[in-house]
Parts: structure tokens; sequence; C-alpha cells
């Protein structure tokens, strides 16, 4: 059943967890375009460097050279086209990770549209880290097992309408024409979108949150 929620109490869920006194890994999962960076970023924000950090997990995908030499640059951004194992493996070295040991995780930057490794410090003092990605419920691979490490999950689940606009929009944003906006978030995004939402049952709660 999906909850309406506004931000801010999202936000003091957050909080409550940064200051449990163990490291917490929150997860936070949805279709292409429900909010998951978005709800991300403000939760780290609002609790600030030294409460949490964002780790999100498009840090994994695939570079174009892999994806075109195993033929799947067309369906960039399918469950396919990330490396699991790798993301799996970081959220068991976060949930694990000693006072000592500092630990770098890859970022995806979207102006070149490649991964980029080394781009996020987290300090084993800092007591949240804030996950966020399509695929964290999904249950192939070796993605089950990074349901295992998050604390929480939450899984978004807004209007679909207001979904794929903003997709359209984003996609122009990057250098797409409307056509081929809309083209990819109907077609590739919306195939991804329905085996994301197949797995939302695997979620600690479904939100549709207000204040975003």
């Amino acid at each position: 059943m999906t909850t309406s929620v506004h931000i801010d109490e999202l936000i003091e869920t957050a909080a409550t967890m940064a200051t449990s006194g163990n490291r917490s890994i929150l997860g936070i999962t949805g279709a292409p375009g429900a909010g998951k960076s978005t709800l991300g970023s403000r939760i780290v924000d609002a609790l600030g460097p030294d409460m949490s950090i964002l780790v999100p997990m498009d840090g994994f995908h695939l570079a174009n050279s892999v994806l075109v030499a195993t033929g799947l640059r067309q369906v960039k951004g399918a469950l396919e086209t990330f490396d699991d194992a790798g993301y799996v493996n970081l959220l068991h070295r976060i949930r694990d990770q000693k006072s000592e040991e500092v630990i770098y995780a890859p970022t995806f930057n979207r102006d070149l549209e490649e991964p980029i490794a080394g781009s996020i410090l987290i300090r084993a003092d800092v007591p949240l880290v804030v996950t966020e990605g399509n695929y964290l419920l999904a249950e192939t691979g070796a993605w089950p097992t990074a349901r295992t490490w998050l604390t929480e999950s939450w899984f978004l689940n807004p209007e679909r309408d207001s979904r794929q606009r903003w997709l359209v929009t984003r996609h122009m944003d990057f250098g797409k024409s409307q056509e081929e906006a809309r083209a990819w978030a109907l077609g590739s995004d919306e195939n991804n979108a329905i085996l994301i939402e197949s797995t939302a049952h695997r979620a600690d709660r479904i939100l549709r949150v207000d204040g975003l």
C-alpha cells in the first residue's frame, strides 16, 4: 500500500536513523523519474556532511565501451547494464566499515554519460549512508544481497503521468530532442519501470512524497 507523506517527515526519520549509534544504510528506490536522487539529496543536505552522505547506485553503470562491446548500448539503464556485484560489495564494506578505514565510491557523470571511479569519500564516522537507485530490490543476480545490507528501504511511487513528464524534461535537459526524449522515457525507461515496480513489495515503505 502506498502511503502519502511529506518530505519533512522523511527527513526526521532519516535523522533518527543517523542518531541510532550504529552505521545505517537507507536505500531509496523506485522507477526512473520517481524522485530518488532528489529525496536523497534533500535528506543529506538537511542532515549535513557530519551525519550523512549520498552514495548513488548510478556509479556502477557499465562504461559505454563495455555496453557497445556487449551490444547493450541501446538499453543503457537496464538491469543488465550495471555492475551489480560491485555495488553489493560496496554496501557490504560500508555496513562493516572499520574506524580507521576510508572507502571511496564511484559517481555517474551525466554530462559524460560515464561512471567516474573514486569520486565519493566515505568516512567511518558518518553514521548514515543514503543510497539510491533503480534496482536496490531486484531479485536476480547479486541484487538480492544488496537488500540484506540496507537498514531500511523506501520505494517511491509517484503518479505515473507526472513521473513520465519529468523524465522527458530531464532527457531534454541533457541534449535529447523532444521526440527523442519522449521515445526514451516511454520506451526504455518505461520497460525498466515495469520491472522495478514489480519489486516494490520488498520495500519497508512504499511512499508518495509531498514537498519534493
